[in-house]
């Protein structure tokens, strides 16, 4: 087994200063290869290390220009740093290199919810949630972009779906309760939030909700 994929093992484990040495090694032995920089940028953006992580990333793009997943590691570090801009754009370079996976276009979606681009992030939510049906988070967010939109019955589609999946996601109950004030269907509002603070007795939203529900009669 070569010792890049020794460091992913390792990586995996846990052991990460053994994963370090080992993606040092790949890059000592072959320092032209994008993939054992991409991986040590993972490493690194796994540990909060973000700027070091950063220069893995850039440095395989520099090699290969091509690197998708560099951009995708670069993309998750400006994400996590709340710069949503530069995030998006490194995903979508991603995306035009080449990469195609539901993750990839669910971080674009949420690289643009988090710019308030409602409508522009409402396609790649789509696509997300396409690609990967079991995908619960994606759906929720995509849910929340469609009723962003003011598409009730869509969004109302989705959360419905999310609960399926998971029967314990508050802030899907919260949402759909949300909705059906929206469709002046109050009853139903009520035992959406009292779900909601059934699987979460701290949702301030859902709690708020109910109180003001139950004070109007």
């Amino acid at each position: 087994m070569d010792k890049n994929q020794l460091g992913i093992q390792a990586m995996q484990a846990g052991k990460y200063e053994e994963a370090a040495a080992y993606f040092s090694e790949a890059i000592a032995e072959n320092p032209t290869e994008p993939v054992h920089y991409i991986n040590f940028g993972n490493l690194l953006a796994g540990l909060n290390e973000f700027e070091k992580g950063l220069r893995f990333y850039e440095k395989a793009i520099e090699i290969d220009e091509n690197a998708a997943t560099a951009y995708y590691g670069a993309g998750n570090i400006y994400f996590n740093q709340e710069q949503f801009d530069e995030a998006r754009k490194m995903y979508l370079e991603a995306l035009k290199k080449g990469l195609d996976e539901s993750d990839l276009y669910f971080m674009i979606g949420l690289s643009h919810q988090n710019l308030n681009q409602g409508k522009l992030a409402l396609p790649y939510l789509q696509r997300a949630v396409e690609l990967n049906e079991e995908d619960v988070e994606a759906r929720f967010q995509y849910g929340l972009a469609l009723a962003g939109l003011e598409m009730i019955d869509e969004a109302v589609e989705q959360f419905q779906a999310v609960i399926r999946k998971d029967e314990e996601h508050a802030d899907a109950y919260y949402n759909l309760g949300v909705a059906y004030v929206f469709h002046d269907k109050p009853d139903l509002a009520k035992e959406m939030f009292e779900s909601a603070l059934k699987y979460d007795p701290g949702h301030m939203l859902a709690g708020h909700a109910l109180k003001l529900m139950n004070s109007e009669g």
